[in-house]
């Protein structure tokens, strides 16, 4: 089996192919115009698998800039339904101003790989791709047969990436019973050294938002009691300073009873404050999955500093919790109050599964192999990812990208942060503990 063959050249191929993945500069502006990076990538990718004999497909979505790559790898049981693998390829922009390293030189340093998409989410593309690449030169057969899918337009909404595919391809994800993406499988180390790992099977809904006010137009030196600007200004500021009540999903009372237990203090959903000091630095996504959250983002009125305008527009980044969606809404209309209205910019359901059945068994025993001791827990992701497009065909979706974390770094502020990096002995351990999970899933 390939669990008993040294994975040290698979770790190594993951460690180079990622540092390649982070050169290829990806960024996705949210314009296809100008997102032209994830074609070199798939055409890289293709490459690696194609070295070593596989036959992937490198397809188009809505334009030719728009690339993937779907590869199927036959198991030993055709009889049992198949595993999507998958990650994405694009990344966020970076300012190279604001880095302490160029964020797309995939500069190796302080045991660290520095660079956009090392965490978000090339490091696990990697590790994939390593993986099947090292199946593929010792000739081994997978349990069940694997799909492997790197997609386009993760970051930006999907329309060119994982809904295209499940609008236009859905022959890719034929027999996928399960998938296994981003963002799970990550450490944090408790006060007396045990190590938990958060395995994601759920996460918050997400209502992108256009608000809009409208009222007279007017001289900017007259009296104006119906001013655009005014209501939407007060609209955004009572949004953005709203709390929203804490609601215990079963994911995240699984969650925080588990991480209350390990750090030897106790939870209480009407206080969570206690708590979420008590997780450090992981209460910036912990403490976002307890309740729904919507925060302003974006303005836009007027064209001159002396004219009053007739509308006033803003965006609002809004997620809510599984099974609260129309909830959310209600209160969020409320906030807005009278006169002021919204409409969707991009709409996507929450998602939430049972931490249970054996796949999340086949998680946890590998975890506990490579690292004695560890306890995988599930949590409720507060972003979103492609398995808001997957599970619209009823596949069960986890996030569980294995990454054994110092308990120093600042594993949150990687996302789309300024200096995002992942420890090489991570990505390492990553490898290991997937080939011990696929070969028991």
């Amino acid at each position: 089996m390939a669990d008993d063959v040294s994975l040290v050249a698979a770790q190594d191929d993951a460690i180079r192919i990622l540092r390649q993945l982070i050169r290829i500069d990806t960024t996705n502006t949210g314009d296809a115009d100008t997102t032209v990076g994830e074609a070199l990538a798939a055409e890289y990718v293709e490459a690696l698998l194609t070295e070593v004999g596989y036959s992937p497909e490198r397809f188009e979505t809505t334009s030719g800039t728009r690339q993937g790559v779907y590869l199927r790898i036959p198991g030993r049981d055709p009889e049992r339904g198949a595993l999507l693998l998958h990650g994405h390829l694009d990344v966020v922009p970076a300012i190279a101003a604001d880095w302490s390293v160029p964020p797309f030189e995939a500069v190796e340093a302080d045991g660290m790989v520095w660079g956009r998409g090392a965490i978000d989410m090339k490091d696990m593309d990697a590790m994939l791709v390593a993986l099947v690449r090292h199946w593929a030169r010792i000739d081994w057969v997978p349990p069940r047969e694997i799909v492997l899918l790197l997609t386009p337009d993760e970051e930006a909404g999907m329309v060119h990436g994982a809904k295209w595919i499940v609008a236009n391809r859905p022959d890719m994800l034929a027999g996928v019973t399960e998938a296994v993406g981003e963002v799970g499988g990550f450490s944090i180390t408790t006060p007396d050294e045990r190590r938990l790992y958060l395995i994601q099977t759920g996460e918050k809904g997400l209502a992108w938002l256009r608000i809009k006010a409208e009222g007279d137009v007017g001289h900017g030196s007259m009296l104006n009691d119906n001013n655009a600007v005014t209501a939407l200004a007060a609209a955004m500021a009572r949004v953005g300073e709203h709390r929203f009540p804490v609601h215990m999903t079963p994911t995240m009372t699984a969650c925080a009873d588990e991480l209350a237990a390990a750090l030897g203090i106790d939870f209480d959903p009407r206080d969570p404050e206690p708590f979420l000091a008590a997780v450090g630095p992981m209460a910036r996504i912990l403490g976002a999955t307890l309740s729904h959250t919507a925060n302003p983002t974006m303005l836009d009125a007027g064209y001159k500093v002396n004219v009053i305008p007739e509308t006033a527009e803003g965006g609002i980044d809004g997620r809510f919790l599984p099974g609260y969606e129309d909830e959310f809404l209600h209160q969020l209309d409320d906030l807005l109050g009278p006169g002021v209205t919204r409409e969707f910019i991009n709409h996507d359901p929450a998602v939430e599964t049972t931490f249970d059945g054996p796949t999340i068994s086949a998680m946890a025993a590998a975890l506990s192999e490579a690292d004695p001791g560890a306890r995988a827990i599930p949590y409720l992701m507060s972003g979103g990812t492609d398995a808001k497009a997957w599970s619209t065909l009823g596949i069960r979706c986890y996030g569980f990208v294995p990454l054994r974390l110092p308990p120093h770094l600042d594993f949150p502020a990687m996302f789309h942060g300024i200096d995002e990096r992942v420890p090489v002995d991570a990505v390492r351990f990553g490898v290991g503990v997937l080939q011990r999970f696929l070969a028991a899933s």
